[in-house]
């Protein structure tokens, strides 16, 4: 496990399938030895904008994205493995960064370097102490400017033991405290929460939802309240083989006004 995923249960529960846009996928069209896809996104405006993408593979170099985007712009990322545990990698968008992540037993190393600007270098490590127990941290460093030196430092928890999972995370260097909860009640509902605690708000309630699938044929359905008011809904259901439908919705207090809707079909 990489640190940056000591939280990712109960994340993932309170932030995937939330959507507020139109959104048309076809992932995994095969080209001979290129693996395409192609995503649509529909504005508020109406008008249309896509992006299409490949991943392939060549003499040991794994090709993982490479994207063209609508507005002209291009994403690259590569990896490849040296050796068994250890991957170094590529990644190309308004910057370049070089990563390497290094795994060796139940400990997970990363650590990235602008190789664009050099303006910045960055670490992490998660070791699994126990089978339920896994502890971390990570630091940033400025490498050039007038903040050159050690910019951000932080360190992590998380403990999962049959239907419960917590995490506790750092934040701005020990300012803040995140805390994750979820809570499988049965094998059809999940309930989860996020918190922050700091010495100017002893506790600040982000989100707290859960996800039901009990209902068969329905498909899974989300929900969750944010501390800002806003109430979001969300369905993901199987329509065709392969094929899934995402709709979501939310709406800010009881004001109709201020309420968003996205639709998602990924093929």
């Amino acid at each position: 496990m990489k640190f940056s995923d000591i939280s990712k249960p109960s994340s993932d529960l309170l932030s995937n399938d939330y959507c507020s846009n139109v959104t048309l996928k076809a992932k995994s069209l095969s080209a001979g030895p290129v693996s395409l896809s192609i995503e649509t996104e529909r504005s508020a405006a109406g008008t249309l904008s896509s992006k299409i993408g490949g991943k392939f593979a060549y003499a040991g170099l794994n090709f993982d994205k490479v994207e063209a985007k609508a507005d002209g712009s291009n994403v690259l990322e590569t990896s490849l493995v040296p050796c068994p545990g250890c991957k170094m990698t590529f990644k190309a968008n308004k910057g370049a960064d070089l990563g390497l992540e290094y795994t060796a037993g139940k400990m997970t190393t990363t650590g990235s370097l602008d190789v664009l600007n050099m303006s910045s270098f960055s670490t992490s490590t998660c070791i699994g102490v126990t089978p339920a127990i896994n502890l971390g941290g990570d630091l940033s460093y400025n490498l050039s400017g007038d903040k050159a030196g050690l910019s951000s430092y932080n360190v992590g928890a998380s403990y999962a033991s049959g239907p419960v999972f917590a995490s506790v995370t750092t934040a701005n260097k020990f300012a803040q405290f995140n805390v994750g909860v979820m809570y499988n009640v049965s094998n059809d509902l999940s309930l989860a929460s996020s918190t922050t605690h700091s010495s100017a708000k002893a506790c600040n309630v982000l989100a707290i939802g859960g996800a039901y699938s009990g209902l068969g044929s329905v498909g899974t359905i989300k929900a969750k309240v944010g501390s800002d008011g806003v109430t979001s809904a969300c369905l993901v259901k199987e329509i065709a083989p392969k094929v899934s439908l995402t709709a979501s919705g939310s709406i800010s207090g009881t004001d109709f006004s201020t309420f968003k809707y996205g639709l998602g079909i990924t093929m």
